[in-house]
């Protein structure tokens, strides 16, 4: 049992989320065990950021608790979803750490899916500051010569990622000679495929992936999402004069509802990574992994060790993952279907 006291008008505070709360301060996790649930295939960029947050959980959490991580993969992240929000107790005891993806209207709103992302406790995420998509510098000719074969898009999953559908909106609007290969289990399989030849574009966030390439020539970057900084998106030095994709897409939609959906993607890049805890956590439990997780983000060792993970590595609080959430559930129908539209036109199976 987690050791904690309060009264009720300080639990009142915890529940608002002020900062600094006592009552936080008295729960203690010494001697405990906590187990991180991570519903991706082990050596992915989840699976990677999450062992690198429970070393720092451990380190921040009060008592110093053991952190174990346990990889659950399947159906992108939906089985360990399932299971955590229907079989995992509210102790503190538990904790997840996701990717952006499962958050995502397209996969919690699939008749397999049975959870609500809005009912668990965000301790915090992490943010890329923007992705890019990148193109092996032979194939571009064809990316925009509809009489050549179609480049080939590589993406994990069966439905392609956030940092990836900006391709969708370019072979749309843009006039993109391109065709989808979906389905790879993850990160390193889809860098494996383009080592192979088997796709000729795919995207990330990780420059350092393929900055040797960069350097010869072999690749070129051929837009990049950006990333909010003081309120405007703005693109990473690092990415050189690749253009931002937002000021691609300016002025070319002219549907309300395409734009709505446009919208929805813009919101669904400004997150990547997620950790949370079980619905109907208590306050303080909750409000003692928040402040941990934001000392931790002040830590200057763990940023740089997320540099080494992925470049523009940036912790979010748990209030700004809760705002994403709540605007991604609140997406209506009609721009889903929009970019499910999108989808199923180039090829890719979506429910």
């Amino acid at each position: 049992m987690l050791v904690r006291s309060c009264g009720a008008a300080l639990v009142a505070l915890v529940w608002i989320g002020l900062a600094g709360d006592p009552c936080a301060a008295q729960v203690s996790f010494r001697g405990k065990t906590i187990t991180m649930l991570i519903g991706s295939e082990p050596g992915g960029g989840t699976d990677t950021t999450g062992r690198l947050l429970a070393r720092y959980l451990h380190k921040y959490l009060p008592g110093e608790p053991n952190v174990v991580v346990q990889d659950m993969p399947g159906a992108g992240g939906i089985t360990e979803m399932n299971y955590f929000i229907h079989r995992i107790q509210p102790d503190g005891l538990n904790v997840t750490m996701g990717s952006i993806t499962t958050l995502d209207p397209l996969t919690f709103r699939r008749s397999d899916a049975q959870y609500d992302p809005r009912s668990l406790g965000f301790v915090g995420g992490i943010g890329r500051g923007g992705s890019f998509i990148f193109i092996r510098r032979q194939a571009l000719p064809r990316l925009h010569d509809k009489s050549l074969p179609p480049v080939v898009i590589g993406s994990a999953l069966a439905i392609p990622r956030v940092a990836m559908q900006p391709a969708l909106w370019c072979v749309e609007y843009l006039g993109w000679n391109a065709t989808w290969v979906t389905g790879y289990r993850g990160t390193n399989e889809v860098m494996l495929a383009f080592d192979r030849g088997e796709i000729d574009m795919t995207s990330t966030a990780n420059l350092f992936e393929i900055k040797d390439r960069l350097s010869s020539g072999e690749l070129k970057i051929v837009n990049q999402t950006g990333g909010i900084e003081n309120g405007k998106i703005v693109g990473r030095p690092e990415f050189g004069d690749a253009p931002l994709f937002p000021d691609q897409m300016a002025g070319v939609i002219k549907d309300p509802i395409a734009q709505k959906a446009f919208d929805y993607w813009s919101v669904f890049n400004s997150a990547d990574k997620w950790l949370a805890l079980a619905p109907g956590t208590a306050p303080d439990v909750l409000a003692t992994y928040r402040n941990a997780f934001e000392k931790m983000s002040g830590d200057p060792q763990l940023r740089a060790e997320g540099e080494t993970i992925s470049d523009g590595f940036a912790p979010e609080t748990a209030s700004d993952v809760t705002m994403i959430v709540k605007n991604l559930v609140e997406t209506p129908d009609a721009a889903i279907e929009y970019t499910k539209t999108l989808m199923r036109k180039q090829g890719i199976m979506v429910q």
